[in-house]
């Protein structure tokens, strides 16, 4: 039942079935059960059950043959309904050496290929621990600050270099490591031929970005070229965060720590010719924040050589940050981003940039908490703040290229009425208008030659989709009260899950997230759902204490 539950209800399984451990047994129990069963319905009918038994061993057998064949990664064991040979789908489809124990057999592998030689290894040290001495005697591990020979690494298809030019271990057609030379000392002539015909195409047009290395885009590909690399010159580390306006490259939510996709690659060298190449995917459109670190340096503080800007479908860094800071609020003040939302692409995203921003304005949390039109659209825990809060670390969004601040934030996907942003104690925005009093001014001299659908302790207007609520002459009192506001759809299926079963949109507010105070008015505005709705009920009450007033519109739309 447990199991069954959860594929009905499309419950999230988070790292593969853990949390369904609990039913190994009753299942090896059941199974047990069911073969003694079955053995004994055959003793009744006197038939042999010496078949099943064998069947049941036959079964057993392959499975302890297959984990034989494979040890001593045993854990990384397919049953055989699993297609095995398609490499990417395994790999982007499972979650496969979990503990990356392939590594020890990639080391043991590069030793005997190179008996007695000592060797430098490119490697985490942290997971070459499990490295018996004899090996560790003979390849030396290193993080950071000096040339390797090799460098070991997972997969990536991303990095088109390793397609000709690694050495792995193959489990069911699919690289779990790579041994990565760095050097053309142990290259393949095939590797050294392709790596200088990348570099040929790079060189043929002009750098993007000129700097320690410069950086070529032929195509998707970025190439980071060093011409008279000297040897001791340390290795170096290359990364790229790319700001995808294609949903479908993003990583689908930002609550991970991240809004960006990843690139990274470590730098080969062709005798006084240094390079690293990232591949980026196809049609690819966005921001790029590139980055080149000394190997070793990998913490968000640490200070990378050079970081710059380049986008992929806009004008260069100068004319950005001076968009952005021609879209800045005149209210939020010299000591503000600049903040707006960038509409270009699939889903909206929330940008922030400031020019010659200082190390502790880059350090500062910004805060961000958004408003959605429908609670219904928050977690159920959320409700009653009434706000999806998304406060976050600046270097976790983006980056800080030519001393100048940049972010990008994918917003979700629900319809949202407010936000607003800053950091604590230096300024604050608040980027949709409604409670702007130039924005009520105006909808309210639209609304001068116009009578009230509803004539109530709040005049109601529907116009332009939007639910606006008036009061000519406004107290303290009649703002101090929250306003609910329930919307009927003309069929209910237009609602979310979770609020089908009550048939109405539940969009409750306070008046100061929805409207505000002008020239001794009160007014709210609230942009009301793109499905068909049938009726409209709304008003003002105290918890506890019940309505204060209520009136119903129908709608016809």
């Amino acid at each position: 039942l447990p199991p069954l539950a959860a594929a009905l209800l499309g419950a999230n399984q988070y790292e593969g079935w853990r949390h369904f451990y609990f039913v190994y047994v009753p299942f090896a129990l059941l199974a047990a059960g069911g073969l003694h069963c079955l053995a004994a319905a055959l003793s009744r009918r006197r038939l042999n059950p010496a078949g099943i038994y064998g069947l049941t061993g036959l079964a057993l057998g392959l499975i302890l043959l297959q984990m034989a064949q494979i040890h001593p990664l045993q854990h990384i064991y397919f049953n055989f309904l699993v297609d095995r040979t398609t490499p990417e789908r395994l790999r982007t489809q499972y979650e496969m050496d979990r503990w990356l124990l392939a590594r020890r057999s990639a080391v043991d592998h590069l030793r005997q290929s190179h008996p007695g030689e000592p060797l430098s290894l490119r490697a985490d040290p942290w997971a070459m621990k499990i490295l018996p001495p004899a090996t560790r005697r003979q390849v030396q591990i290193t993080s950071g600050g000096r040339n390797a020979d090799y460098e070991l690494t997972l997969p990536d298809p991303t990095r088109p270099d390793l397609a000709f030019n690694s050495r792995y271990g193959r489990f069911y057609n699919n690289t779990l490591v790579v041994l990565r030379p760095l050097d053309a000392a142990r290259m393949t002539p095939a590797a050294i031929a392709a790596y200088r015909e990348i570099y040929r195409q790079a060189v043929a047009g002009e750098p993007i970005i000129r700097a320690d290395y410069n950086v070529y885009r032929p195509g998707q590909r970025l190439v980071f070229v060093k011409e008279n690399c000297p040897r001791d010159g340390g290795d170096a580390w290359f990364d790229v965060k790319l700001f995808p306006n294609d949903p479908e490259i993003r990583r689908p939510d930002f609550r991970d720590g991240r809004s960006y996709t990843e690139f990274a690659n470590n730098r080969v060298r062709l005798d006084n010719l240094c390079l690293a190449v990232i591949q980026l995917p196809d049609g690819a459109t966005g921001d790029l924040i590139l980055r080149q670190r000394k190997v070793g340096n990998y913490g968000p503080a640490g200070a990378p050589v050079w970081e710059e800007l380049y986008s992929l479908s806009r004008p260069g860094l100068g004319e950005l940050i001076a968009d952005y800071r021609r879209k800045q609020p005149a209210a939020a003040g010299p000591a503000a981003f600049a903040v707006f939302i960038d509409r270009e692409g699939g889903r909206h995203r929330l940008l922030y940039a400031k020019g010659n921003c200082a190390p502790s304005e880059y350090e500062t949390p910004i805060t961000l908490h958004l408003y959605p039109e429908n609670l219904a659209d928050l977690p159920f825990y959320l409700w009653n703040g009434g706000l999806d809060n998304r406060d976050f670390s600046l270097w976790a969004y983006g980056g800080r290229p030519g001393g100048n601040c940049i972010v990008v934030v994918p917003l979700p996907e629900y319809p949202i009425a407010e936000i607003r942003t800053g950091q604590a104690g230096s300024w604050e925005v608040n980027l949709y208008p409604p409670s702007e009093p130039d924005y009520l001014r105006a909808t309210y001299a639209a609304l001068s030659d116009r009578q009230p659908d509803v004539d109530a302790a709040f005049a109601l207007y529907l116009q332009d989709n939007r639910l606006i609520y008036l009061r000519e002459t406004c107290a303290a009192d009649d703002t101090a009260a929250d306003f609910f506001l329930h919307i009927v759809p003309a069929d209910v299926a237009d609602l979310p899950a979770g609020r089908q079963d009550a048939g109405f949109a539940n969009m409750d507010f306070a008046l100061a997230r929805r409207g505000g105070s002008f020239d001794g008015k009160c007014m709210a505005v609230l942009f009301l759902p793109p499905y068909p709705i049938k009726a409209i009920r709304t008003g003002q009450h105290i918890p506890g204490l019940g309505e204060v007033w209520a009136a119903e519109l129908t709608v016809e739309r």
